[in-house]
């Protein structure tokens, strides 16, 4: 991949990164991320599909409530709006193709600044869309997906498909079509939905029924929109539990399957699960991932990992290699994506504030990704992994248990073969041996 640079370079001094091996020494060198190696019939890049967002990289500034900013990095810095936004581009574009990765990821309003003004945000997105464009076919980095902020501007404080007030609506409408525009220009491959307030603070003045009824409409017309605009894609939901809204309507993903299930969307949606949102609905992210994976929903993933100490959503990057084995034996097992990747939606820390630890960030946690790839992929040709859960539910496997499974026996026939077989074996489920096994791989 050619590294694509402004008429500025933002990251001087730091060139493409490569793939060194193991053994290398270089902070600014892949240690495990070999994208052409084949691994379970696909290269890691196929596998991991890893994307970079847009908002986190290249908006954040690293205040908090407590702090002014502390990245002033030189895109953001002066002219107006669309100026400043053709600045940022050029960073990020340079900044994708010095770590060599296939995609990124935004919504509306990282990509430029909006006003009140709905033509005149529409007439930003646009231009900066056309020289996005001119970016990608330069740089052959694609648009994993895109997604419109329907939860910053004070408008939304209600929430946007499910506010109360048709006109807020209308305008999440408005800003919907115009994202998805965009989304299909880029040849986007996917287009998500995350409800960032679409819920509620408290249920005194809130008709829940009718907001679910509503969000259901508003995704149903959204995706009616895009396929007539020949949009192939696939859409995806982003769970969250609450944060900033007491009560989000996407809890989990057994919640929003749920939801697509009851308003007829399945056909058309699938899921994009992150790491702290799982945590934040007080699941582990494997659990999340085997839900989806069960249900055939695993459509992507925004990788991240949140702070055991801290109840709230920090994003850091991800660092745990035992984690990401398990949700990778997870992802494997399942067939992989379906339509997405790993969406870096994490960010550096408000006291990294050099440009140089936006590379340190992404590289790290690629390896991790990679390395637990390989590990997984070990796991499932070399190990008992696999034959250990399969003897657990050998009972099922013939005789009365696979009549039940099939439906063939009434509960007079369960009565029976309990009587009749006395009591049961004390079977252990070798929990810590497995645990061991994953430690042994690494």
């Amino acid at each position: 991949m050619p590294v694509i640079t402004g008429d500025k370079e933002f990251f001087k001094g730091i060139g493409q990164i490569k793939y060194e091996g193991p053994q290398t020494d270089n902070p600014l060198a892949y240690r495990w991320y070999d994208a052409g190696k084949t691994v379970a019939g696909k290269t890691m890049k196929e596998h991991l599909r890893f994307a970079v967002a847009y908002w986190h990289s290249f908006c954040g500034n690293g205040a908090d409530p407590f702090g002014e900013p502390t990245h002033l990095y030189g895109w953001n810095e002066k002219g107006d709006a669309v100026a400043r936004a053709k600045d940022k581009m050029d960073a990020a574009f340079e900044f994708i193709t010095k770590l060599d990765l296939p995609f990124y990821c935004f919504h509306d309003v990282d990509v430029v600044d909006y006003t009140n003004d709905v033509a005149d945000n529409e007439k930003r997105l646009q231009t900066l869309t056309e020289y996005a464009r001119q970016k990608q076919a330069a740089s052959k980095v694609q648009l994993l997906w895109g997604t419109a902020n329907l939860f910053s501007n004070r408008r939304y404080m209600n929430g946007a498909a499910t506010n109360p007030d048709f006109h807020v609506l209308a305008h999440a409408g408005a800003q919907v079509k115009a994202a998805l525009d965009a989304t299909i220009a880029l040849g986007g491959q996917n287009y998500v939905f995350w409800g960032g307030r679409e819920g509620y603070m408290s249920l005194l003045n809130t008709n829940m029924k009718r907001e679910q009824e509503h969000l259901a409409r508003f995704l149903h017309t959204a995706k009616d929109y895009a396929r007539k605009q020949g949009f192939k894609g696939v859409f995806f939901i982003e769970p969250k539990p609450c944060e900033p809204t007491k009560h989000q309507y996407d809890y989990d993903s057994a919640t929003v399957i749920s939801f697509l299930r009851q308003y007829d969307l399945l056909e058309d949606f699938k899921l994009n699960i992150e790491v702290n949102h799982a945590t934040l609905a007080g699941h582990t992210f494997t659990h999340e991932l085997q839900v989806a994976v069960d249900a055939g929903m695993l459509g992507s993933m925004d990788a991240n990992r949140g702070d055991y100490q801290n109840g709230w959503d920090t994003d850091q990057f991800p660092n745990n290699i035992n984690e990401l084995v398990e949700a990778m034996l997870i992802i494997l097992e399942g067939g992989g994506f379906q339509g997405g990747g790993i969406n870096f939606d994490a960010k550096i820390r408000r006291n990294s504030t050099d440009p140089e630890d936006l590379f340190h960030a992404h590289i790290g946690g690629i390896d991790t990704f990679a390395r637990s790839l390989l590990v997984a992929d070990t796991i499932l040709r070399q190990s008992e992994y696999k034959k250990i859960r399969a003897d657990r539910y050998a009972s099922f496997d013939s005789g009365k248990g696979a009549a039940y499974e099939k439906g063939g026996l009434s509960l007079e026939d369960l009565r029976e073969y309990a009587v009749a077989n006395g009591e049961p074996k004390v079977v252990s489920g070798r929990q810590e041996y497995l645990e061991n096994l994953i430690n042994r791989y690494i």
